[in-house]
C-alpha cells in the first residue's frame, strides 16, 4: 500500500531524512525546502504534515491524511505572499498573531509558507523573532526555488532541506512505473502538471483534468481563425472545464457542514466556512495552473517542431495539428506567444481574474498565431 512518503518522487534522500526526523521525534521547528520548480517541494510538505499528525506515520489512506493532502485540515496552513512584489508587514503580523492561537483539532499547527524568497527586509524582520522562537506546537516549512534567493536572516533560522532536480526522462519513467501508463501519456501530464510527478499521477486519474487540457489544445489549434466573440467564449469554456473537477470537493464541503453544524459554534463554523473557500480557491488555481502549463508546452511543441527537433515535442497525441503552425512560427514569435503564458501566471499571481487573465493571453497568442514572423 502507497503512503505519503511515496509521493516525494526522486527525492530519496529527502524523503529518508523527513521520515526519520519524525520518527525519532527530531524534527525542526522550522524547515527551509529548496529547490528547482517541479522538484515535489509542496508535495513533500503535505507529506510531512500527513506524518505529523497521522496516527499511521503518514499512512495517505485515513482521513486525516485526505484532508492534509487536499486543503482541508484546519491546523495546516498554506501561506502565499499577498502583495504583488512579495510579503507584506500586515500580513506577516497576522500570521505572527495566528501562530500563537491553539491548534483547532490536535496538538500542532503546520504552516507551509510559499515563496519564502518574496521576504523583504521588513517583512522578515516582522517574522523573524516567530520564526526563531515559535510556539512549541509550531512547525514551519518555507519553500523556495534557489537557496541564495532567500534572505539570510531568514536561512539561518532554519534546517535547509535540498531538493535535486528530477530530469524530465527519469520523471517520465518514474509516472510510467507508478501508473503504468504509457510514455507518451506520462510526458504530457507531467507537462501539465509542472512537472511534478505525484500532480501527473492525479491528472491521470483525473479525465475532468484531463478533459480540461483536450480543450486548451483544441482551443490553440483553432484561435488563428477565432474572432474576439469566440475567444471570450473560449476562454469561459476554459474556466468552466477548470472548475469541474472541483464538484466533488464541494460535495465533501457540504458533507462536512452538515455533519459539523450541530456541533460547531457560529464563529467555528464561520471558520470552517472560510477554510472551505480558501481550498477551492487554491484548487482552482492548480487547475488554472494546469491550462497554462499545456498551453506553454504547446508552444514549445510547435517551436521545436519547427526547428525539426521532433524527439522533444511533448504532446505528441496532437502533433499532426501542430504541424501547421510548426511550418511557419519563428523562434522570436514563439518568445512573444511564451511571454503571454508567463504573463497570465503574473497576473492570476498579483490576483487578476482568472478568466480575465486567460482572455487576455489567449487574445496576444492568437495575434501571433496570425502572424507568426
Amino acid at each position: 500500500m502507497r503512503c505519503v512518503w511515496d509521493d516525494i518522487v526522486g527525492q530519496a534522500r529527502v524523503a529518508d531524512f523527513l521520515r526519520t526526523a519524525v520518527v525519532t521525534d527530531r524534527l525542526a521547528h522550522a524547515l527551509l525546502f529548496v529547490g528547482p520548480p517541479g522538484a515535489g517541494k509542496k508535495t513533500a510538505a503535505k507529506a510531512l504534515a500527513c506524518a505529523i499528525f497521522c496516527d499511521d506515520d503518514g499512512c495517505g489512506a485515513c482521513p486525516v491524511c485526505y484532508r492534509v493532502r487536499h486543503g482541508g485540515h484546519p491546523d495546516v496552513h498554506i501561506v502565499e505572499p499577498e502583495g504583488t512584489a512579495g510579503y507584506m508587514v500586515e500580513q506577516v503580523r497576522d500570521l505572527t498573531r495566528d501562530v500563537h492561537l491553539a491548534p483547532a483539532e490536535g496538538s500542532i499547527k503546520v504552516y507551509i509558507v510559499e515563496s519564502a524568497d518574496l521576504f523583504n527586509d521588513s517583512s522578515a524582520n516582522a517574522f523573524l523573532k516567530t520564526l526563531e522562537e515559535p510556539p512549541a506546537d509550531v512547525v514551519f516549512i518555507l519553500l523556495a526555488h534557489a537557496f541564495d534567493s532567500v534572505l539570510p536572516t531568514i536561512v539561518s533560522r532554519c534546517q535547509v532541506v535540498r531538493f535535486r532536480r528530477i530530469p524530465p526522462s527519469e520523471a517520465t519513467a518514474l509516472l510510467v512505473q507508478q501508473t503504468g501508463t504509457d510514455e507518451q501519456r506520462a510526458g504530457a501530464a507531467l507537462a501539465a502538471a509542472g512537472g511534478v510527478v505525484a500532480r501527473a499521477r492525479d491528472f491521470l486519474e483525473s479525465s475532468d483534468r484531463r478533459a480540461a487540457r483536450d480543450l486548451i489544445l483544441r482551443t490553440l489549434t483553432d484561435l488563428d481563425v477565432m474572432d474576439d466573440l469566440d475567444v471570450l467564449e473560449a476562454a469561459k469554456s476554459l474556466l468552466v472545464a477548470v472548475r469541474a473537477p472541483l464538484d466533488g470537493v464541494k460535495a465533501a464541503h457540504e458533507a462536512e457542514i452538515k455533519e459539523q453544524a450541530d456541533f460547531l459554534g457560529k464563529g467555528a463554523l464561520k471558520s470552517l466556512e472560510d477554510r472551505q473557500r480558501r481550498e477551492l480557491t487554491a484548487r482552482e488555481r492548480e487547475g488554472v495552473a494546469e491550462v497554462l502549463n499545456v498551453a506553454e508546452s504547446w508552444l514549445r511543441d510547435c517551436l521545436v517542431l519547427g526547428q525539426g527537433v521532433a524527439d522533444l515535442v511533448v504532446n505528441t497525441d496532437v502533433s499532426d495539428a501542430m504541424e501547421r503552425v510548426a511550418a511557419v512560427i519563428t523562434p522570436p514569435a514563439s518568445a512573444v506567444a511564451l511571454e503571454a503564458v508567463n504573463e497570465a501566471r503574473r497576473r492570476i499571481s498579483y490576483n487578476v481574474s482568472p478568466q480575465l487573465a486567460i482572455e487576455a493571453m489567449l487574445f496576444d497568442i492568437r495575434e501571433v498565431l496570425r502572424c507568426p514572423r
